[in-house]
């Protein structure tokens, strides 16, 4: 793999390998950031001893997510897009077994083998190819990446409806519930992206929707982390039912 080598996948960047051809798609991960930073305000305010380490993890990682992206969306290379996508693969990682294991209080097993599972199902759908009139025949000019590559995060989604349906006697349930609602716009916003490209422009520039899939999913990790910051210290859904608040 050249590390260098440029990637050109969005309508706002097209063929330009500037670093600031995607200024929307750049600038929109302050998304993350402000997710994090408000998040951490939130768990800042809890008691200390309800402050789960494991929370703190997810905030820093969500601020780790928007670093990426906004690299990735800057130098456009290949050493930048592991830069986004690997925060992003060890988020979804670490919620999913937060709330395996501190929500739903499975033990160390299931978890692990839920793991194992949720990988593989996340590497195959991410390999996923299609060809042109398949799935969505509107997502053509995404070429055999299936609804634009957005395929490969259907395994996330899925997982935030399962645990929204486990948890729907646990306080976080609702949250979790919410979020699920947001990631689906926001993944629909992605797969989009090239179909609106020439209906789409700022500044007399094309920019597609991808900006709007970061600042929706902003939204999706903040709603996951307030869940994670009051309710983490919930007993788990299998044990205490409990009233559904957001």
């Amino acid at each position: 793999m050249d590390l260098g080598a440029k990637i050109y996948m969005y309508c706002e960047r097209g063929q330009d390998p500037a670093f600031w051809a995607e200024p929307l798609n750049a600038v929109s991960n302050t998304a993350f950031l402000i997710a994090a930073l408000v998040a951490a305000y939130d768990y800042r305010s809890q008691p200390r001893e309800s402050r789960k380490p494991a929370v703190a993890l997810l905030i820093g990682l969500t601020s780790v997510i928007g670093i990426g992206s906004f690299l990735f969306h800057t130098y456009a290379t290949q050493w930048a897009a592991l830069a986004d996508r690997i925060p992003i693969a060890v988020f979804m990682v670490a919620y999913f077994a937060f709330v395996l294991r501190q929500l739903l209080g499975l033990n160390w097993i299931v978890v692990i083998l839920g793991l194992g599972a949720f990988y593989v199902s996340v590497r195959y759908a991410g390999g996923i190819q299609c060809q042109y009139g398949e799935l969505l025949p509107i997502t053509a000019r995404a070429g055999a990446r299936c609804f634009n590559g957005t395929v490969g995060y259907l395994p996330a989604f899925l997982a935030l409806l399962g645990s929204a349906a486990a948890l729907a006697f646990h306080p976080a349930g609702r949250a979790i519930a919410l979020a699920s609602a947001v990631f689906f716009v926001s993944m629909t916003f992605r797969t989009l992206d090239l179909e609106l490209c020439e209906l789409s422009r700022f500044g007399g520039h094309l920019s597609g929707s991808h900006f709007v899939w970061h600042i929706l999913n902003g939204l999706t990790l903040y709603i996951l982390l307030r869940a994670a910051v009051r309710h983490g210290d919930a007993s788990p859904a299998r044990k205490e039912p409990g009233v559904l608040q957001v």
